[in-house]
């Protein structure tokens, strides 16, 4: 069995004011920690928006793929995948990228399911230290 770190950053930012479906978007991948300002050409939205169509039609895709539709280098494409599958976000498979699941709500199920499983680990490990430290 692989044990791989995965990095989930929550970041409580103000929803959108108005129903947009962009701005929703944007506003989850900035909510997940995904969106910085550093990304001033919104290449890692874009890959996203990209990610979130391919896997909807069952279609997985390349890094290659992904950076000629997006206009993009391969290097700043494989740079976002590796934060997207670390965040837990996507998965890989024969070297093509999907969501990790089809649908934006089960997805944020699942990765309220990893945080949980973290919290639990780390709950259980001060547990043990208090009871080392007798506290």
């Amino acid at each position: 069995m692989i044990i791989r770190e995965q990095r989930i950053t929550i970041i409580r930012v103000s929803r959108p004011r108005q129903h947009n479906v962009n701005d929703e978007l944007k506003w989850l991948g900035h909510s997940l920690g995904l969106f910085s300002e550093r990304d001033k050409d919104s290449s890692l939205y874009r890959l996203f928006v990209e990610l979130i169509k391919s896997t909807r039609g069952n279609r997985p895709i390349t890094s290659d793929e992904l950076a000629q539709r997006l206009n993009l280098s391969r290097g700043t494409v494989v740079h976002h995948l590796n934060k997207l599958l670390e965040s837990g976000i996507v998965v890989a498979e024969h070297n093509r990228y999907a969501l990790r699941v089809r649908n934006l709500e089960v997805l944020i199920d699942e990765l309220r399911k990893d945080v949980r499983r973290a919290m639990d680990d780390l709950k259980e490990i001060a547990r043990q230290i208090d009871e080392e430290l007798e506290l």
